[in-house]
């Protein structure tokens, strides 16, 4: 009797805004994953400027800039994957709507 009443199913459109959100989201993670990996990369440059005794920090900065890099790239893999079925869900809404 009161199973429906408390398991409200989120609707279509809160569903399309959620995933527009959460791909909002993964972009500005992208965004600042990059910012990141290219502050690595100046101070790899700083640290092999500053002589051959530093090249040992400048390869853990470069292994970190690596993995950035890595981070940014699956952060917006994920959010075209995102993209991707808000825009499969909005073809379902449309064709539910000439439908009814």
């Amino acid at each position: 009797m009161f199973s429906n009443m408390f398991s409200k199913k989120p609707d279509i459109d809160e569903t399309l805004f959620n995933l527009r959100m959460a791909r909002k989201q993964l972009d500005k993670q992208a965004a600042k994953a990059e910012k990141q990996q290219r502050a690595e990369m100046n101070k790899v440059k700083k640290a092999l400027q500053e002589g051959p005794d530093r090249h040992e920090f400048a390869q853990l900065y470069a292994e970190s800039a690596i993995r950035k890099k890595n981070e940014s790239l699956n952060y917006m893999r994920l959010s075209a994957k995102l993209d991707g079925v808000a825009s499969r869900l909005k073809t379902a809404q449309a064709m539910q709507t000439v439908i009814i």
